[in-house]
C-alpha cells in the first residue's frame, strides 16, 4: 500500500473512533453523572490515539526500512558480484533501487539488472510490514482510548497535555534545526581553520580563490574585501535608500494620511517585500545596472562597470523599505496618543511634534527596525549573484565592482571544485562568520524591541 492511501486509510480510522467517542459522550451526557468533559473533547482524545502512535512509527519506519531493503537485497544471490567497496559498488546499488522503483530508465550497470528485482522484492515486503504494522497500532490506540470514553475521565486534560507536547515538540524542531545549522558550520570552519590561520582570513586583504598556494593558502584567503563589500553594499547603500524612504513613508501614513489613503497605500507598500528576490535581481541586472553605468559614463567614468556595488545596492534599499517602514509604523502608532495631544494642545506644529517627541519616543523601535533590516540586507543572495560582481575589492567608489559574503559562498559551492579544498572549505567559514554578524544583529534588535514593548505597554 502505497503512502497516501496508508495516511487516508488513518484519518479514515481516526474518523471512524471520533464518531464513535462523540456518540459515546452523548450517551452518558443525559444520565445522573455529570460528565467532567465536553463530547468533542472525547473524540479528540480518541482521534490522537488512532493518529500519534501511527505516525510516529511510519516516521521511524521510513527512516529504518531503507537499510533492511539494502541488507536483504544483498544478502540476495545477484549480490555476489558486486564490487568489494567503493564509489562503484554505491552506484551499482543507487542503479538497483531506481529500477526497482520504476525511476530509472535503464541501468548503465549489468549488476543492477540482477540486483534490482531482489530490491524491489525487499522493498514490498517492508511496505507491508509497515503497512500493518500502522494499522494495528491505529486500531489499537483507538481501541484504548475509546474503552476509557466515561463520565469521570478527564479527556480535556489530556487532550490539552496532547496539544502542549506538540507545541514543545514544533518548538524543539525550531531550536534544533538551528542549532544543527550552526554546529555544521562549526565543523566545516574548524576543518578550513586548520589549514589556514584565523587572523589571515579575518585579517588578510587578498581574495583569489582561483588560486591558492599549496605552501601558503592564507595569503589567497583574506576575507577582508568580501566584508567590506557587504557591508558597503548592504549596510550602507541600502539603508541610504531604506531608511529615508521607510521613515518618511512611515511618518506619512501615520501622521499625516487619511484612513482610506493608508488602507490603499500601506498594503501596496508592504507588497515590496512579497516580491521574489530573484525578479529583484533581474530587475537590477537588466534595468538598473546598466542605466548606473550609462549615468557614470555621462560623469566621465568610462571604466564604470553595470555590476557595481550602486546597482545592487539600490534594488537591495528599495527591497527592504517595507522593513524599516513596518517598524517604524508600529513604534509611531505605539507612542500615546496623550503625548501627541500634549504637544499639539501647548501650540506644537504637527512638523515640531513629529520631530521633537513623536521621534525621540519611537526612536527604540525604529532603530529596532533599521537593525533587522540591516541583518536582512547583508544576508540577500540573489540580488548580489545577479547584480554585483565577483571582484573582491575595497573601494568607496559606488561606481565600480563589488563582491559580497554570500555571493562568494555560491560561487565556491558551485561547480567541480574539491569538497576537501580549503577553496570549498572557506564558504563555511564565510557562512559561520555571516551567521553569527546576523545573530548579533538580531539579538540586538531585539533587546531594543523589548525594552521599547516595557516602556510603552
Amino acid at each position: 500500500m502505497n503512502g497516501v492511501a496508508l495516511l487516508a486509510l488513518i484519518a479514515g480510522l481516526a474518523l471512524i473512533g471520533w464518531m464513535s467517542a462523540r456518540a459515546r459522550a452523548f450517551a452518558f451526557a443525559g444520565g445522573p453523572a455529570r460528565a467532567n468533559s465536553l463530547p468533542g473533547q472525547h473524540a479528540a482524545y480518541v482521534v490522537l490515539w488512532v493518529v500519534v502512535p501511527a505516525l510516529i512509527f511510519l516516521a521511524g519506519w521510513a527512516a529504518l526500512s531503507p537499510s533492511l531493503v539494502t541488507a536483504t537485497a544483498l544478502s540476495h544471490p545477484a549480490a555476489s558480484v558486486l564490487p568489494a567497496g567503493g564509489f562503484e559498488r554505491e552506484a551499482i546499488l543507487n542503479e538497483a533501487r531506481s529500477l526497482a522503483a520504476g525511476s530509472a530508465y535503464g541501468a548503465f550497470y549489468s549488476q543492477s539488472e540482477g540486483l534490482a528485482p531482489a530490491f524491489a522484492a525487499a522493498a514490498s515486503r517492508y511496505r507491508w510490514i509497515g503497512t500493518i504494522v500502522a494499522i494495528l497500532l491505529a486500531f489499537a490506540g483507538g481501541a484504548y482510548a475509546l474503552s476509557r470514553v466515561a463520565p469521570a475521565f478527564r479527556a480535556r486534560a489530556q487532550v490539552e497535555r496532547g496539544v502542549m507536547l506538540a507545541l514543545l515538540v514544533a518548538s524543539l524542531i525550531a531550536i534544533l534545526t538551528t542549532l544543527g545549522i550552526f554546529l555544521s558550520l562549526v565543523f566545516e570552519s574548524v576543518r578550513f581553520f586548520e589549514r589556514v590561520p584565523v587572523t589571515d582570513f579575518l585579517l588578510g586583504t587578498n581574495w583569489s580563490p582561483q588560486v591558492i598556494p599549496a605552501n601558503d593558502p592564507g595569503s589567497a584567503l583574506g576575507a577582508v574585501p568580501l566584508f567590506w563589500g557587504t557591508f558597503f553594499i548592504g549596510a550602507v547603500i541600502a539603508m541610504l535608500v531604506a531608511i529615508p524612504f521607510g521613515l518618511m513613508s512611515a511618518i506619512y501614513l501615520t501622521q499625516y494620511a487619511k484612513p482610506s489613503v493608508r488602507r490603499w497605500v500601506k498594503p501596496m507598500l508592504e507588497v515590496l517585500a512579497g516580491i521574489p528576490t530573484v525578479v529583484y535581481g533581474y530587475f537590477a541586472a537588466l534595468t538598473v545596472g546598466p542605466a548606473i553605468r550609462q549615468v557614470a559614463v555621462a560623469l566621465g567614468m568610462p571604466f564604470a562597470s553595470s555590476e557595481s556595488a550602486l546597482s545592487a545596492g539600490l534594488v537591495m534599499g528599495v527591497m527592504i523599505i517595507p522593513f524599516v517602514s513596518s517598524m517604524a509604523d508600529d513604534a509611531i502608532a505605539a507612542v500615546p496618543a496623550s503625548m501627541r495631544d500634549g504637544s499639539l494642545a501647548m501650540g506644537a506644529t504637527t512638523n515640531e511634534t513629529i520631530r521633537r517627541v513623536l521621534m525621540p519616543a519611537a526612536l527604540p523601535g525604529v532603530v529596532a527596525g533599521v537593525l533587522l533590516a540591516v541583518s536582512r540586507a547583508i544576508g540577500e543572495t540573489m540580488i548580489v549573484v545577479m547584480a554585483a560582481s565577483g571582484a573582491a575589492t575595497i573601494t568607496l567608489n559606488p561606481f565600480e565592482s563589488a563582491t559580497t559574503v554570500t555571493k562568494q559562498i555560491v560561487d565556491l559551492l558551485t561547480g567541480e571544485a574539491e569538497f576537501d579544498s580549503p577553496k570549498t572549505l572557506a564558504a563555511f567559514a564565510l557562512g559561520l562568520t555571516l551567521f553569527l554578524i546576523t545573530f548579533l544583529l538580531n539579538i540586538v534588535a531585539l533587546s531594543v524591541v523589548k525594552r521599547y514593548r516595557e516602556a510603552y505597554e
